[in-house]
């Protein structure tokens, strides 16, 4: 009866061994396939093999069979994933902070799944990188998986928020009540995952880090805030912040040596107005959400960047730096 049940899966076995066993520089003979049926203890006979390939086939595995050095051999060819796209995905699950280490293993190994033994292994190369900082907040899926669900639903939203401490705890946030808001979206940036979601309250739209959210429940009242979502441009509000760090929206006039082009490109895309001063630098004005977070970025740029406008902000950027200053000098 044992038997009886294996050979009804001998169409589906025989998929798997060609998928794992095989690829464009590994193939199997006919021989080597009837012997690896048998291990699940299948037997099977080379024209009952052809017509089940050709079922295969039929299905959209596409199988090649090929003449190499005077044997037959057998491997599937195209497949849904290319190892170049998913080295792509496996570099993106590993350099992303967000998930965490265990978590990430396990998506390679089901990432792995999709190509032969044999180039699964190159994948596997790819697992360490050394110093990364993973994130330790496995309910980061669940999160997601609540969020997009409230917004599929249309409805609001309420949880925990939390934050570190001093000794590394997680403790509550606004004393402990409840945030509710409505969720519009989710955006990546600088690493983290944060929702989107539009405080009734205030009255605006807010963005909280997905990793800090806890004990999150779908309510029954019904979202608001869409036409302030409506009216949001994601790619500019991820200009406008950065780190994600809270401040007063300001339109600000920076100042900038030729050489450092490419990093103002890179951070406020590649259709910044950039005004030429003279032969050497080059003049952008942005609205910036100012924060410590904004000032630290100038300052890393050294003496090739400069904020020029307006006062108040060219203010507050001497204030962080004599502050800075009366702090390691004493």
């Amino acid at each position: 009866m044992a038997k009886e049940k294996n050979q009804k899966l001998k169409l589906l076995r025989l998929m798997q061994i060609l998928m794992e066993n095989t690829d464009d520089e590994h193939g199997l003979t006919m021989e080597q396939i009837i012997e690896e049926l048998g291990k699940y203890d299948i037997s099977a006979e080379r024209k009952s093999i052809s017509s089940d390939m050709e079922a295969l086939q039929l299905y959209g595995i596409d199988i090649v069979g090929q003449r190499k050095r005077g044997t037959y051999l057998y491997h599937v060819g195209g497949r849904k994933f290319e190892l170049a796209e998913l080295k792509l995905l496996v570099d993106a699950v590993q350099s992303s902070k967000f998930i965490t280490a265990s978590k990430s293993k396990k998506l390679i190994k089901k990432l792995s799944g999709f190509l032969s033994k044999y180039d699964a292994k190159k994948l596997q190369r790819q697992v360490y990188v050394s110093g990364r900082i993973k994130n330790m907040n496995e309910s980061i899926y669940y999160n997601v998986d609540f969020i997009h669900e409230a917004i599929a639903s249309n409805v609001m939203i309420q949880f925990k928020y939390y934050k570190w401490n001093e000794e590394k705890k997680f403790v509550l946030r606004n004393g402990g009540k409840n945030y509710v808001v409505s969720p519009w979206g989710l955006l990546w940036d600088a690493e983290n995952y944060y929702l989107i979601a539009y405080d009734s309250a205030e009255e605006k739209m807010k963005h909280y880090r997905v990793d800090k959210m806890k004990r999150i429940e779908l309510m029954e009242r019904k979202r608001e805030g869409r036409q302030c979502f409506c009216e949001y441009d994601m790619a500019i509000y991820t200009k406008k912040y950065f780190g994600m760090f809270h401040g007063k929206e300001e339109k600000v006039k920076m100042q900038f040596k030729n050489e450092l082009a490419g990093v103002v490109i890179d951070r406020f895309g590649k259709d910044v107005a950039m005004r030429r001063v003279d032969g050497e630098s080059f003049v952008v004005s942005e609205n910036i959400v100012v924060s410590e977070q904004f000032f630290g970025w100038i300052f890393a740029l050294g003496e090739g960047a400069k904020i020029i406008g307006p006062d108040v902000v060219v203010e507050e950027m001497k204030g962080h730096l004599e502050a800075q200053v009366r702090m390691y000098g004493e």
